[in-house]
This record gives C-alpha cells, structure tokens and sequence, in this order.
C-alpha cells in the first residue's frame, strides 16, 4: 500500500510539501450515468524548496487529465493501487515555475459507485416526480467526489459552477448566487457558490433535488420536497433563537446564511454540519418541535467543528463532544432549565455505557483518542466521542469553578484557534495556559486515562437527576408489576411526562431484564406507543418489543427500517433481530431486499452487525 500521511492515518496527501490553498469546482450533474463530470482547478503552494508532486486522495474517480490550468500544458501523473480503506493516491508532477505557487486542472468523473454520493430515484423521493441528489463527504469520502486533499488538517475556501436539469434546484455548502441560464442548452440552469472561509474537505456538500423553500428566519430558509416543507418550516421555527443563543454563547456566526436541508429518508445521521446548509434527516419531524434540538446541535458546529477543526480523525472528540457541551449549554438557555441540561447528560451517560459495554466491548474503539492507523473511520464511528467527550469537559466545568468560568474559556479557545486545525495537545496546552492559577487542579485530571483507556470515562460526574426520577419510579412499577396487577396502570401515566422523559423510561426499561409479552401488550394498549411518531420514542418502544420477542411488533421495526436510513435507528434495531435468533432470517432477508434503497455507508456497516461481511 502507498504511504499514508505522518500527519493523518486516513490520507495519502502531503500538505506540508506541496498544499491546496483554494478549490474551485466546474462539475455538470449527469442523472443518467449516476456521475459528476468536468474538472477542478487547484491552486498549490509548495511547502519546500524542490518539491516536484503534489499528492491527492481519491477514491473510484476516473481521472480523465491534468493540466496547468493557465497554459493547458498536460501533466503527467500517477494513480496509485486502490486500497480498500483509503482510495488511490494520485500524485501530479507539478509544472515548472519559478513561484511557489501552481495552479492545478484535474478533468474526472465520479463513478455511480461514489462513497459521498447517494442517487435516488424519483419513486425514491417524497413527490415522485424528479431524481435526486445528495452528498456526505465525512469522514473520508470527499476523495470520492472530487480529487483533494481529503483530511481536516488542512482548510481551503472553495468556489463552484454546476450545471444541472432546468427542474433540479441545487445547493451546496456556500452561499448561493440566482442560477444562470446555460449558454447552449436551454434544458439545463448553472448553479454558483462561493465559499469564502477556509474549510476542510470533509464540509463540501451538495444536493440537486425537486426541493423548495420556506422562510424561518433572517438568515434562515429550510428546504425540502414541498411535501415536507410546511412541516419543516413549523419543526425548526425556532432556529433563530437556537442561532442568537449560541452566538452569545460562542461569538458572532461567520458563515452570513444558515439555511437547513431537510433530506430524503435515506439519509444516514441526524444531521450533518455543512457550512451554510445543515443537512437533517426527515425522522426529526415529529410535529411538536420535541426533536428539534438536533438542529442546536449543527448550529454548535459552526465554531465546534467547522471554525476550529480536530487535526485528524484520531481527535474527533474535539469537534463532537465540544458539539454535545454546548448543543446542552444552549438547550438549558431556550428552557431556562439546567436540570434539563443534566437531565440530558444522564441520557447520553446510559447511551454511551450501552455502546461501550454492549456493542464495542470496552474495546480500543472505547478510547477518547483511539489509534487510527490503517482503519476506515467509518468503522470507529460511535459516541464514545461525543459523551465521553462532554463527560470530560463538564468535569473540568465543575473543577475549574462552575458553567460562568468555563464558558470563558471556551469562548478564548475558539478565538484563539478559529479558522485552525488542532490536536487534542494543543487544546490542553491552551487549556492550562488559559488557567495559570489552577495548573495544581488540572494536575489531579488523570489526562492519560481519559485520553487513552477503554471503558467508560474514568470519572463520572454527579448530574441533577429530578427529572430523571419520574421516568425511573414509572420503570420501576413495570418491571416489579405482577401479571395481576397491570390495572394499577393507566394511560395518563405518560401525559405527565415531557416526550424526552419518555424515551428515559423506556431506555431504563430496556436495561431492565426482560419484560414478558403480556406486559409490553399491556403498554401498547394503554399508551398507543405502536401509533407514536416521535423517531426517538419509537426506537426504545421497538427495541423493548424485541427483547420480550414480541412477534406482533417485527413488522412494526420492519417498517421503521424500511421508511428511514438513519443508522442511529436502523443499526441497534437490525442487531437486536439478529440476536433474536426466530427473527434473525427475517432481518437478513428484508436487509437483502431493501439494500439498494439505503446509503452506502448505512448498508455497509448494517451487513457487519448482520456478519453477512
């Protein structure tokens, strides 16, 4: 295998020889042939005196030619062995230039089979009417889309012309310019985006759909298929103020629009944190605002994330569980709440004790700051990163003297790292520099065992657990409840919960053991919980339905992971059918029939908790 960067396990790229200081895109979007096509223009700087190639990643692209893109001379270049992980390294021979500075014109085409781009049908889509397009570059598969130096470590700003049918609208992670008329074929519009601040591969985006938009705030429009649109328009109505919020928290938002995309069901997360465009799945229209604060979540990135960036994927808790503190910090400002913030910390402590214990096995994957030498991402992909890392981050809150003190701090560190790639090192130099008074306290922080040790996080805070103490005495009378004395329930039980407060019970229920059927029958019948539409109630409801081996409720979880492609539902339920060893036929074979619907990423880590690979 060609080498790997000393700088990123999970690139070929060379940026400290020769960099990518800007990206400027030329692409027409080919429906028919499931392809990009056209060519990119990449100005290089080199690093080094007498450095000659410049190295990019890339995965499954047909490199058509390279020229100097001022004088159109060809450049020789070499495609190195695909490797399975990683793509191909392509390395160009720069041009002769007595500047350090090249510019680059690599013509290609992505293949049907790109890892960022999913292509549906139009019987595929919510209206039915047109095809539909859509990208998720991260971790490592922008090398899929377009030849680049595809690691955070470094940031590039990015410009883009593309071409499309007259019916398709195009976004992308820029700010949109009105659409042009293409100058000889009258079927197709030329779509512009200019991305003026620095961001890494990872953050490119687009989508190409049958969408529109409705207005939701100054700086806000969502957009989806009209059929979704007023939906989405009332679910994320609140996205200003999630917006103000963070900006008193964090400083003013740099990025000029924040619009959100409401994608088609397949889309693998619940959100993704493309600059200018959130991507959020469609399972967050639950009607009421209830799952809304994914939204929080993506607004967080804008400086947890995208303004200061991990290094490399090792450090991956730097962007999310960053993400996850201040995501709670601006919950508990909208709902004048901090038992609600702690309340959802203790949420996210038992989420990441089930992942730790149950599906990784306190294995190497378990660690803060995992060893990523020769491994996709894709395959350490968990929360360990988001809740072990705001488990560290509201401990050094309560050490360092309260939520007033920290929030200082981390405001001073996205100033003092904004628009920079960072390793976990330089975030605790700064951490103790930024804190000279107290280096005896942050001494007493075990950092090797939080960074480095399996397992759960080696201290656990101590939250505010009111709100969670109803959801626990309602867990309790089932699980103690005999066969005789299921009429002491009644379906107002659940009225005086919040919809959050319900997902609580019915996770404590599920660490219980084993309710007979009898039981989860009772609780359908008195609280309607197969009628639900909340994503996250449904989840636990349908997992509680498994373990009992409810048969009644399989085409219930067949059906919900059939209409949504989001992992964070579709994975746990799918290896809850495989451990049910009646149901496990069933799962394979409904997965083998509905795998062409779902996204690459989603199939592929689907088929090994299936072990079908």
């Amino acid at each position: 295998m060609a080498a790997l960067s000393p700088e990123d396990p999970c690139s070929y790229s060379r940026p400290d020889e020769c960099k990518v200081n800007s990206l400027d895109l030329n692409l027409e979007v080919d429906f028919d042939s499931k392809k990009l096509c056209g060519y990119v223009d990449l100005t290089v700087e080199r690093m080094k005196d007498g450095v000659q190639n410049l190295i990019l990643d890339t995965r499954d692209i047909d490199i058509q030619k390279i020229t100097d893109a001022d004088n159109c001379q060809e450049l020789k270049f070499s495609l190195g062995e695909k490797n399975t992980n990683f793509g191909s390294k392509l390395e160009v021979q720069l041009p002769l230039s007595s500047t350090k500075s090249s510019k680059v014109r690599v013509h290609y085409e992505t293949s049907p089979q790109s890892t960022a781009l999913q292509w549906l049908r139009p019987e595929q889509t919510a209206g039915k009417r047109h095809p539909y397009l859509f990208s998720q570059c991260q971790a490592i598969h922008a090398r899929s889309m377009v030849p680049c130096q595809d690691t955070p470590g470094i940031k590039v700003p990015y410009t883009a012309k593309v071409t499309a049918p007259r019916d398709i609208t195009v976004l992308m992670s820029a700010v949109r310019s009105e659409p042009e008329a293409h100058p000889t074929d009258s079927s197709k519009l030329v779509h512009q985006f200019n991305q003026k601040v620095p961001i890494p591969t990872y953050l490119i985006a687009i989508v190409g759909g049958d969408i529109e938009s409705r207005k939701i705030g100054p700086r806000s429009n969502v957009w989806t298929e009209k059929e979704m649109v007023e939906a989405a328009a009332f679910e994320f109505s609140e996205t200003e103020k999630m917006l103000q919020t963070a900006e008193a928290l964090m400083g003013p938002y740099i990025w000029g629009q924040y619009d959100l995309l409401v994608l088609p069901p397949s889309f693998p997360y619940g959100g993704m944190e493309n600059p200018c465009l959130t991507f959020v799945t469609p399972t967050l229209l639950a009607g009421d605002k209830s799952l809304a604060d994914v939204v929080a979540h993506e607004i967080s990135h804008s400086w947890t994330g995208n303004l200061v960036t991990n290094r490399n994927w090792e450090h991956f808790w730097l962007n999310e569980g960053h993400t996850m503190f201040v995501e709670r910090k601006i919950t508990k400002t909208l709902h004048n709440s901090e038992a609600l913030r702690q309340f959802q910390a203790i949420r996210g402590l038992n989420e990441l004790k089930e992942e730790i214990e149950v599906v990784l096995k306190n294995g190497p994957y378990t660690r803060l700051i995992p060893d990523l030498k020769g491994v996709d991402p894709d395959d350490a992909f968990s929360i360990v990163p988001y809740e072990k890392g705001f488990s560290l981050l509201f401990y050094l809150e309560t050490l360092l003297g309260g939520p007033e003190v920290f929030e200082k701090f981390l405001r001073a560190y996205i100033e003092k790292f904004k628009q920079q790639s960072i390793d976990s090192d330089q975030w605790k130099d700064f951490l103790y520099s930024y804190f000279p008074d107290k280096k005896d306290v942050l001494d007493t922080v075990e950092w090797d065992k939080w960074f480095f040790a399996q397992g759960m996080p080696p201290i656990i805070p101590k939250y505010d657990d009111s709100l969670a103490v109803p959801c626990k005495q309602l867990c309790q009378r089932w699980s103690s409840a005999g066969d005789n004395e299921l009429g002491q329930f009644d379906p107002n039980d659940l009225t005086s919960l919040t919809s959050v407060q319900v997902v609580e019970f019915l996770a404590l229920l599920l660490e219980e053991p084993k309710l007979p059927v009898t039981k989860v029958q009772k609780m359908n019948e008195l609280y309607k919980l197969n009628a639900v539409k909340n994503s996250e109630v449904r989840l636990r409801w349908l997992r509680l339905c498994i373990k009992a081996q409810w048969k009644d409720a399989i085409p219930h979880v067949l059906d919900f992971v059939n209409e949504q492609g989001r992992m964070k539902f579709v994975r746990p339920l799918y290896r809850d059918l495989y451990g049910w060893e009646e149901a496990r036929p069933t799962a394979i074979q409904n997965f083998q029939t509905h795998r062409g619907e779902m996204h690459n990423t989603t199939a592929t880590m689907v088929a090994k908790d299936l072990k079908l690979t």
